[in-house]
């Protein structure tokens, strides 16, 4: 078997298909497609179409069948099979809108060869990528790297996972020789803001098995994910004059704040937590002295550990009644998504299929859980397997964002390999 190239691409497609990969990105990023969480519509912004309308051409334009940007701003699409064997349909999803946490205006992307030490933005020199801070950077020496310039995300989440898409599937319709099935694409909208596949047809896509291009370092699948819930927290004070409020007022801002104060610091935070450690987030404290509303987060991979979480609330909650009785507390639990391994481990030729495609692309698989959510688990919820696969980017909801173009390269790559071991795979 031949090794990798000398390069440090994974393997000579990697190498072949970066450049297609990065051109994508770079024109796909300067195109703002933040999502609005305080929107009802879907889209939430109008701006998320811009990208979509773009996707939806360049399908044609690449030779892709069935392409469709339906009233939801969902792009669908088919690379047709090349076989005439039974070979069932699967599908690669990838989510065009970018991130609140940060602005996704005016982004300036460049390519910096990587070389070592730190890398300083340009555009806000206090923005610095660090090696001791990002341990990740320390395996790219020698490689092209792609940052802003400090003042906005990047984007690559996920619209490096939208080039790679888009570039696997032009390698694929422009060598018919490759044996596969149909391969379904779909590129949504809203997924920053939990709203990604709310409107999306299962049935339409047609597919039985899928993967989203939305994780992070080259290699990974991510066949896991948390248990997910939203919590708002309502505290109703008793609000008189100041001046006559002795004895009088209760101030729900002040219980907002001693609530907060009683969560752990040592633990059950995103602040110390780790590897399959869980947390308690307060996001949002926002209301007046007569109202109040602490909007957080709980995730765990256990579902009874994210119920112990949202116990260890409700239980500070009556003791902040007991200490103010005149205060009303109430807790309100909303379910997000769930732990997407509770449906994989139901369907391991999905993943196997992917380790595989993975070890082509001239890479070691590795399984990691994803310390967030993403699609794939609404997805796997609803009866379709979805984990994810690797796009190459870091530090993700963050302007010192930045991705690796050889690991691009190896995404792609990974991808063109999916549809060859699906095929192959076939009875």
């Amino acid at each position: 078997m031949t090794g990798p190239p000398s390069d440090g691409f994974a393997s000579p497609l990697a190498r072949e298909l970066a450049p297609e990969a990065l051109e994508r990105l770079l024109r796909y990023v300067v195109i703002d497609t933040q999502a609005d969480p305080s929107s009802d519509s879907q889209p939430s912004t109008a701006k998320q179409l811009e990208l979509s309308r773009m996707l939806a051409d360049e399908l044609r334009a690449i030779g892709a069948r069935d392409v469709d940007l339906d009233r939801h701003g969902y792009v669908f699409a088919t690379v047709p099979a090349t076989t005439t064997r039974t070979v069932p349909a699967f599908g690669l999803l990838a989510h065009v809108d970018t991130s609140p946490d940060a602005t996704g205006a005016g982004v300036r992307p460049q390519v910096v060869r990587y070389d070592g030490g730190d890398v300083v933005l340009p555009g806000d020199p206090s923005q610095v990528l660090r090696p001791d801070d990002m341990t990740e950077l320390r395996e790219h020496r020698g490689h092209d790297i792609v940052t802003t310039d400090g003042t906005t995300l990047l984007g690559a989440d996920d619209k490096a996972g939208v080039a790679e898409i888009m570039t696997a599937a032009a390698y694929l319709l422009r060598h018919p020789e490759i044996e596969h099935g149909d391969v379904r694409i779909a590129f949504t909208v809203d997924e920053e803001i939990g709203r990604g596949v709310r409107h999306f047809d299962i049935e339409r896509f047609g597919a039985i098995a899928a993967y989203t291009v939305d994780g992070s370092s080259a290699g990974e699948i991510e066949a896991e994910t948390f248990h997910a819930c939203g919590i708002e927290v309502v505290i109703h004070g008793h609000v008189v004059h100041p001046g006559l409020a002795k004895g009088r007022m209760v101030n729900a801002v002040k219980l907002a704040a001693a609530l907060v104060d009683a969560l752990p610091k040592d633990s059950m935070s995103p602040e110390t937590a780790e590897g399959r450690d869980g947390f308690l987030h307060p996001m949002l404290v926002e209301g007046s002295a007569q109202r109040c509303t602490i909007t957080m987060i709980a995730r765990d991979f256990e579902r009874p550990k994210l119920d112990d979480y949202v116990e260890h609330l409700r239980g500070l909650a009556r003791a902040l009644e007991e200490r103010e009785p005149r205060a009303r507390v109430t807790v309100d639990v909303t379910e997000q998504y769930r732990n997407m391994w509770d449906y994989l481990r139901d369907a391991p030729e999905v993943v196997a299929r992917a380790e595989e495609a993975i070890r082509r692309a001239g890479l070691e698989p590795r399984r990691a859980s994803a310390r967030g959510g993403t699609d794939g688990a609404l997805l796997s919820a609803r009866g379709l397997p979805t984990p994810n696969i690797f796009t190459g980017g870091h530090a993700y909801h963050s302007v010192r964002e930045w991705i690796c173009v050889h690991d691009m390269g190896a995404a792609a790559a990974t991808l063109v390999h999916l549809a060859r071991v699906w095929a192959e795979d076939a009875p």
